[in-house]
């Protein structure tokens, strides 16, 4: 991703570096799908849990390439299946989303014994963040 300015960053991180809804579109086909998530905003990446054998993971896995749209908010990134939520490598992110998604995590949507239980981390190539009449691109 292109260097986000400091002052585009900090409002990223106010946004988005919560527990936050956003629109994630991938692409099969030629056909675009998309679907709500709850995501984590950090250094340039949102991170969400997912289900290895879902349909977005499918395009992922065939396209890396996908779209995102949140407040005031729209990029494009690349999708990386960091693997299993419980593994070592992902020890650091998992903690942080524990807490962030702490209000729901425990709801009985995720099986966190299931190694298909993955954190996909949406690395960003651009982006387009409007704030207070201030437009960011990166």
């Amino acid at each position: 991703m292109s260097k986000i300015n400091q002052e585009a960053e900090q409002i990223m991180i106010e946004r988005f570096g919560i527990d936050t809804i956003i629109a994630l579109a991938t692409q099969k086909n030629e056909m675009p799908y998309v679907r709500y998530v709850n995501a984590y905003y950090e250094n340039g990446a949102f991170y969400i849990i997912t289900y290895a054998l879902s349909n977005k993971m499918e395009h992922i896995k065939n396209n890396p390439t996908v779209a995102i749209a949140g407040e005031w908010f729209t990029a494009h990134g690349k999708g990386i299946n960091l693997g299993y939520f419980g593994k070592k490598e992902n020890c650091s992110i998992a903690e942080k989303l524990k807490n962030v998604f702490a209000e729901w995590i425990d709801n009985g949507h995720n099986n966190f014994d299931d190694e298909n239980t993955i954190i996909l981390c949406v690395e960003l190539t651009d982006g387009l963040l409007l704030s207070h009449g201030t437009r960011y691109e990166f």
